[in-house]
């Protein structure tokens, strides 16, 4: 897929890359959705930043971007830690030779519970993962989007099917997903008339990650206090959707998406090719939901 990409940019005059010389931040790129748009914005020519929480994951998503001929720096924290997104901007930036060009908010989990067992905790930890660190992370590095030059830059939030239409069991995502959306247009309306920055939101449906895996696979995630989440649909659960006939019924690609189909959209707002799309929600669901 990647390559392909390729293909198509160097056909469309891009020959180092519909991205060459732009530095990007892509927060939860140890893994997952955020390594594939990882890897697939080094292939077209941009200085890419891992950030994770995981620094293992993120040294590995960085050296294979290195090992491959393109250009990427390892820089693990945790989202909910205000000293490291203080961290993660200066340390961007001089790897960016003093220049920050892309943010991709992409970090994050799910912490599950009908709305009546819901905690605060629950609540508290999602909403600040998914709404308030995107907000802090674009405000440390304003300094770098509000500025007058002809240099593309971009922000691209990402949201939920769930805070487009809510979800059973899942409030505080929702309400955390919904809310990146007001805050995209927001900054499309501030930052673009006279920065020419572009935002946009991408909504994804159901893609193939361990957030959609069986929970019975037992991925986690931990938080600071040593308090390990399960991530996951119960195995239960997940069989009697995925069942027989009724298996993806209302996709009408009649598929779940692959990480790296998720990690192309993303490609694609950031590049060239959507200069004019600014303030948009772009719904990635195989056809759900229209």
């Amino acid at each position: 897929m990647s390559e392909r990409i390729s293909q198509i940019a160097g056909h469309l005059n891009y020959p180092k890359g519909m991205l060459a010389g732009q530095v990007a931040i892509i927060t939860g790129s140890g893994q997952g959705i955020g390594a594939e748009a990882a890897r697939l914005f080094a292939n077209e020519g941009a200085k890419v930043v891992v950030s994770d929480i995981d620094s293992e994951k993120a040294q590995d998503v960085a050296k294979s971007i290195n090992d491959n001929g393109g250009k990427a720096i390892a820089i693990p924290g945790d989202m909910l830690d205000n000293s490291y997104i203080d961290q993660l901007v200066k340390k961007a930036a001089e790897f960016g030779d003093g220049k920050i060009h892309i943010i991709v908010n992409n970090a994050g989990f799910t912490w599950d519970g009908v709305i009546h067992k819901t905690t605060d905790k629950q609540w508290d930890t999602i909403i600040a993962l998914h709404s308030t660190a995107p907000f802090r992370l674009i405000r440390a590095a304003s300094h770098y989007f509000r500025v007058r030059d002809s240099v593309p830059r971009n922000i691209v939030n990402i949201s939920s099917t769930s805070g487009l239409h809510g979800n059973a069991g899942q409030a505080n995502y929702a309400l955390a997903k919904a809310g990146v959306v007001g805050l995209t247009k927001t900054i499309a309306k501030e930052w673009g008339p006279s920065f020419g920055v572009r935002a946009n939101t991408v909504a994804f449906g159901h893609i193939a990650t361990r957030l959609t895996a069986a929970k019975e696979e037992g991925a986690f995630v931990q938080t600071p206090d040593g308090q390990k989440i399960p991530l996951g649909i119960p195995q239960a659960q997940k069989a009697a959707r995925e069942s027989g006939d009724s298996a993806f019924k209302d996709i009408p690609l009649g598929r779940p998406g692959t990480a790296t189909e998720a990690a192309s959209v993303i490609l694609a707002v950031v590049s060239p090719l959507f200069s004019y799309v600014s303030g948009q929600t772009i719904s990635v669901t195989g056809g759900r939901n229209i």
